[in-house]
């Protein structure tokens, strides 16, 4: 991770859970990283945890809806005016809302779609734009997907969300592709987690926490760190190492 110290990391979704624990271990090992999301105040706590802990990166928080393009846009305007640009997106930020595809509310679906789907390609278009014209041929674009994006479970509240990672399945690997047309180094990698123990449940059955709370009672979990040293790990590969797709999950998580 050497290479990395200094350099500037975008972290979406950096509030809570996942993308707090990448953010965390990102600047422990040197980076800027700007966290963002629409709730600050978790970010400014972590903000203040990472300085305290003495970490050698800053965490800074920036007040963002993925799900507004003008936000995001301005996001990225603030970052190159402050920080000339980024050369690591970790696109982190997801929902899943339990609209099932016979009774489901249009609305939830097209959450779904802006925030884990579209938001995610504006932010890796916009984080490309700004490695190509600083010239930045070892960038690395991680997408956050889900074990959901490879197969389809059988729960209704789960399948919009399903069909939403199948698309960041497709997305990952046609950002590949289009990288080597550009003749570039920048890389692309998906991490597709299984059961991971963090808020997820608790959001997406928010009229049924003891719905929620029996899915992390079910199996042994991953916890959010584990993936976060699955983001270092791939991080820590040498340039000429393309890391394609890792799926990691629980020993004992059956799907």
């Amino acid at each position: 991770m050497d290479r990395w110290k200094g350099r500037v990391a975008l972290v979406t979704g950096a509030s809570v859970g996942i993308g707090a624990a990448i953010a965390k271990s990102l600047v422990q090992h040197g980076m800027k990283v700007v966290g963002c999301a629409r709730n600050v105040e978790q970010i400014q706590k972590s903000a203040a945890d990472c300085v305290s802990s003495g970490f050698s990166g800053t965490l800074i928080p920036y007040k963002c809806d993925l799900s507004v393009e003008d936000d995001v846009l301005s996001m990225f305007s603030w970052i190159k005016v402050q920080h000339q640009g980024i050369d690591v997106c970790i696109n982190n930020a997801g929902l899943a809302l339990p609209e099932p595809l016979l009774s489901g509310k249009t609305s939830g679906w097209r959450t779904m779609m802006d925030v884990n789907v579209i938001a995610l390609s504006v932010c890796t278009r916009e984080a490309y734009k700004s490695m190509k014209e600083r010239k930045i041929d070892d960038g690395h674009i991680i997408n956050i997907n889900s074990i959901c994006g490879h197969r389809v479970i059988n729960s209704a509240d789960a399948h919009f969300y399903t069909a939403s990672k199948y698309a960041v399945t497709a997305l990952t690997e046609g950002l590949r592709q289009e990288l080597r047309e550009a003749k570039t180094h920048i890389r692309a990698t998906c991490i597709s987690p299984g059961i991971v123990k963090t808020e997820f449940a608790y959001r997406l059955f928010s009229e049924n926490p003891e719905k929620a709370a029996a899915t992390y009672k079910s199996e042994k979990c991953l916890q959010a760190v584990d993936i976060a040293n699955t983001v270092v790990y791939v991080l820590s590969a040498p340039p000429h190492v393309q890391i394609g797709d890792i799926e990691i999950t629980p020993v004992d998580q059956s799907m």
